[in-house]
Order: structure tokens, then sequence, then C-alpha cells
């Protein structure tokens, strides 16, 4: 495997953090990073094996009444429409592609859930590159979407961002970075 010379970390701290895009919600801010990320579980509630927090998955809906507030799927691409989703999904992009989209699909009513987004580069040991939230309103379906820039080329490799709804991880989507060279 090619690896960048360009230290991982010079590379995550030059990555432009942007915002996320809702039409009924507050703009976005940058959470903190220096938090752990809570282990993964399995569905009896005991700790995944460590392969399985790196495992990319789809987005699996969260078993609640069917007005609540949940989050249906992730879906990530290069450009976005008026209604702010994917275009074109992918999971697969080139070291050179600028912004990367993750688009979440909800259905349910909210006055207020906080959806967050956590970027990681899983060939880094897990190295948070992005992680911004956001205050969500809606009484239904809805598309919030979050963006992760890098002006320069991506280290190639496995990445994950994981979606979070009020905290607790609700779904995740792996992709991955080719050098292309």
């Amino acid at each position: 495997m090619h690896r960048s010379s360009q230290p991982l970390v010079l590379c995550c701290t030059i990555a432009l953090l942007c915002g996320c895009h809702h039409p009924d919600a507050t703009p976005a801010k940058p959470a903190a990073t220096t938090s752990k990320p809570a282990p993964a579980k399995t569905p009896s509630g005991k700790p995944a094996p460590a392969s399985a927090a790196t495992t990319p998955a789809a987005a699996k809906p969260v078993a609640m009444s069917d007005n609540s507030f949940r989050v249906d799927s992730v879906t990530l691409g290069t450009a976005i429409d008026t209604g702010y989703a994917v275009t074109t999904p992918a999971t697969s992009f080139s070291a050179d592609t600028h912004t990367i989209y993750a688009s979440v699909a909800t259905t349910g009513r909210t006055a207020g859930a906080k959806l967050a987004a956590r970027w990681r580069y899983l060939e880094g040991q897990g190295v948070p590159v992005n992680e911004l939230d956001q205050t969500v309103a809606t009484d239904g379906p809805a598309v919030t979407t979050f963006e992760v820039q890098n002006p320069n080329r991506w280290p190639a490799g496995k990445y994950v961002v994981e979606i979070s709804l009020d905290g607790k991880p609700v779904a995740q989507q792996g992709f991955e970075v080719t050098d292309g060279k």
C-alpha cells in the first residue's frame, strides 16, 4: 500500500472543517474532538470485538414508535441537490476529491434533536478528521447534510463517518479514498 510521506497529523490539521446543511436547523458548529468515542457494542450490549468498530456498515433505523425521530440512512457522495440529498451515492473517492458529503435521512418529529457526524481515518488508528453537530427541528421526513473538505490530497485508505442522535451512535458508513496514481 502506498503511504503519503506527509504526516497524517498535518494532513488532518489542514483539513478544512465545514458545517452541515438542513433547511430548518440552526447553523452548524464544530463539536469538541477531545472526548473518547464510545466503544462499539453488540446487540446484546457486550463490547464488540475491535474489528467490529471499524467495519463499515450501512445505517440501520433505530427501533422507536412511528412518530419518534430517527435516522433511516446515511448516503455519501461528492454533490448534493437543493434538498440536501447526495445526487450520486459513492463509497470510494479519489484522493483529489475536495468535498465529501454525508446526507442523513431522518423520519419522525422533533422539536430539537442533535445530530452529529464524526469523520475518522481508520488507517491511522481511528484518527479523528472532523466532528460536526447540528440541532434539527422537523415534523416529518428530512435530510441533514454534513460535509468534510480537504484542499489537499486525502491520505489513501479506509475512513468512516459515524452518526449520532442526541449523543447516541445510530449509524455509520464506511468509505475508501484511493490514490489513483
